[in-house]
């Protein structure tokens, strides 16, 4: 049986698109012209059974794989979502899961269960400001002070960083490079914690993107994920995830803008003819499907065995390294296409390809540059 056409998956599938056509697609242009999600979407996704996909029961999830995770993902950008919408409403997806892995009960018990349960937002600071993708080189430093650590330091481009209550956060505990980094949950409200500023961006407008400060913010020790030192172990054991995540958002944007692309060619008409007449317009429609389809076939794959790989299994990173290269280019050409299909009103505002496109231009920069991606894949290559 195809796993991803399950009764259960295709029934879930359903369940999510028409959760997307009536509580997201229809207020979508007043979120991106407010520049952040309302906070009460969390919740209303929580109890629709949506925000805790992927996560085991035992923290709060309701179970699933990395398979019902695509499909729920692919349900939200084919029924009139976004990618911005998947960042800012699923942002524990990259919060939570070192915290749920540490096994820390505690921790558990106050972000896990209520971030899932859509009472508490989280988000996760990694990237400094001049550090783009070296995760080894953090200068965000935590000095342990008795039972606290007092942290110094700042994040940019922090996705849920404005509204979120916690922030799972990378800092340097020990020495220069990987072996010092850990991670630290630190609340919003901890004094010396502040919102430098709200980042205004080219595309992912709904999605709130902050830069932060901590200025001797003080963190209670038992906040420390997992053993002290570790924290770039674990985040990188979470790269697969989010970079089969970003290739999910890519083939799947990709498909929507194929499907806007298709309709409107058939109903536009141009010198007494349908669009979709038109040689070089049907053209473009086949080589966007073509490469639509064989950029989901391969992220698809990839998923299917992330599913059953081991952790230690790095060919999986190398499938999710490529499987992202192949999702990027293609969601960054469809989304072209589309926007020349659509002609005049492919460039306004009102049109949804118009947003699509701007939105893509992240994926090859998020989750690892394109050029770190492919130098990473050679390295993986033995090259």
């Amino acid at each position: 049986m195809n796993p991803w056409n399950t009764p259960e998956r295709l029934a879930l599938r359903q369940a999510v698109t028409a959760f997307t056509q009536t509580e997201i697609a229809p207020h979508l242009p007043q979120w991106e012209d407010d520049g952040l999600l309302p906070r009460e979407l969390h919740k209303q996704t929580a109890d629709a059974g949506f925000l805790a996909i992927g996560f085991p029961e035992e923290v709060g999830g309701v179970g699933g794989d990395t398979i019902d995770v695509a499909i729920a993902t692919e349900a939200t950008l084919l029924g009139g979502g976004s990618g911005g919408v998947q960042a800012s409403l699923f942002t524990h997806g990259i919060a939570l899961p070192h915290i749920v892995d540490s096994g820390n009960a505690d921790l558990i018990d106050r972000y896990v269960r209520p971030t899932l349960a859509g009472d508490l937002i989280g988000s996760l600071a990694i990237t400094e400001p001049g550090g783009g993708s070296d995760v080894a080189g953090i200068r965000t430093r935590a000095v342990r002070d008795g039972d606290h650590y007092v942290v110094n330091g700042s994040k940019i481009f922090i996705t849920s960083g404005v509204r979120a209550d916690f922030v799972t956060t990378a800092v340097r505990t020990g020495g220069e490079g990987h072996g010092g980094v850990s991670l630290l949950v630190i609340d919003k409200d901890t004094p010396g914690f502040t919102v430098s500023r709200s980042l205004r961006k080219m595309g992912w407008h709904c999605s709130d993107t902050a830069e932060l400060s901590f200025d001797d913010v003080r963190v209670p020790a038992e906040n420390l994920v997992g053993e002290e030192n570790t924290g770039f172990y674990q985040i990188a054991q979470q790269f697969v995830s989010e970079r089969l995540w970003l290739a999910i958002c890519g083939y799947a944007t990709a498909q929507r803008c194929l499907d806007l692309a298709t309709e409107y060619a058939k109903e536009r008409d141009t010198f007494g003819k349908p669009l979709s007449t038109r040689q070089v317009i049907r053209h473009k429609l086949v080589d966007m499907h073509a490469r639509t389809a064989a950029a989901r076939a391969l992220t698809r794959a990839a998923v299917e065995r992330s599913v059953t790989a081991s952790k230690s299994d790095t060919s999986m990173i190398l499938d999710a390294v490529i499987a992202k290269d192949q999702a990027v280019a293609c969601a960054e050409y469809v989304a072209t296409e589309a926007v020349q299909i659509f002609g005049g009103m492919g460039y306004m505002r009102e049109t949804e390809v118009e947003r699509h496109y701007r939105d893509v231009r992240i994926l090859g920069i998020g989750g690892g540059a394109n050029e770190v991606m492919r130098d990473l894949a050679a390295k993986l290559m033995g090259l």
